[in-house]
C-alpha cells in the first residue's frame, strides 16, 4: 500500500531512520518466547511482577509465542489500512512491549522504521493496559497528560488509538493499536476506536478461540 498515494497530506521525511528500541531479559526475538514454570521476573513493582508472571503463565498455557507472526502482521496491516494510519501493532505486554504483529511504511519511504520491541514505559499502550479500556487520542497534543511521551519526540506521532487484549480469565495480555504522524478530526475518533476494538477481538480469537458449543 502506498500511503503517499492514498493519503497525500502525509509528507515523508527526507531520509529514513531506524528507531532503536531495546531488547532484554526473557525475550529472544529470533526464537520467540522462552519461559518455564516458576519464572521469576525482575525489575518490576510487586503488582507489575505478579501481572507479568500471569501473562507468561497464560501465554505458555495457550501455546502463544512472542515471535513475530505473519498472521498478526496481516491483522496489524488490516487495522492500519482501515484506519488510514501508517503504523499498526499487535503488542504483547511482556518484559518489553513486544510487537508480534507490525505494519509500518517501507524502509525507503522516509518515515521512521521501528523494531519489534519497546520499553514498557514508552507510548500509550501502558495506559491501555492499566485502564483495561480503549484509548482514543485523535490528537495527543490536546492533552498535557499524553503529549509528554517518548514516542511523540522519537517517531513524531500525533494520533494514537489502542484497545486492550483481555483474555476471558481477566488477564490483560497486551494491546492492539494504530499510530500516525498526523492528528485526526474528533469526528472520526469513534470509527477508528471501533477498528482497534474489532482488531483486538480478532487477535484474541486467534490466541484463544471460543470453544464450539454442541
Amino acid at each position: 500500500m502506498s500511503y503517499q498515494t492514498n493519503a497525500p497530506h502525509l509528507v515523508p521525511r527526507p531520509a529514513p531512520s531506524v528507531l532503536p528500541l531495546p531488547q532484554r531479559g526473557l525475550l529472544n526475538s529470533s526464537q520467540g518466547l522462552s519461559i518455564s514454570s516458576g519464572t521469576t521476573v525482575t525489575g518490576a513493582q510487586p503488582q507489575q511482577a505478579s501481572e507479568l508472571a500471569q501473562r507468561y503463565a497464560l501465554l505458555e498455557r495457550l501455546g502463544v509465542s512472542a515471535a513475530s507472526s505473519q498472521d498478526f502482521d496481516e491483522l496489524a496491516r488490516d487495522m492500519a489500512e482501515k484506519a488510514g494510519f501508517l503504523y499498526g501493532f499487535v503488542n504483547l505486554f511482556l518484559e518489553e512491549q513486544t510487537f508480534v504483529g507490525l505494519h509500518q511504511p517501507s524502509a525507503n519511504s522516509g518515515y521512521i522504521i521501528v523494531t519489534r520491541t519497546m520499553s514498557r514505559d514508552h507510548g500509550w499502550c501502558p495506559e491501555v493496559v492499566a485502564r483495561k479500556k480503549a484509548l482514543p487520542l485523535h490528537d495527543v497534543h490536546a492533552s498535557p497528560r499524553f503529549s509528554g511521551n517518548h514516542v511523540v519526540d522519537a517517531v513524531g506521532i500525533q494520533s494514537y488509538f489502542g484497545a486492550p487484549l483481555i483474555h476471558e480469565s481477566g488477564t490483560v495480555l497486551g494491546t492492539v493499536c494504530v499510530i500516525d504522524p498526523e492528528k485526526r478530526p474528533l469526528s472520526d475518533a469513534r470509527r477508528i476506536r471501533d477498528i482497534t476494538i474489532n482488531g483486538g477481538a480478532q487477535v484474541l480469537d486467534r490466541i484463544a478461540p471460543a470453544p464450539v458449543r454442541r
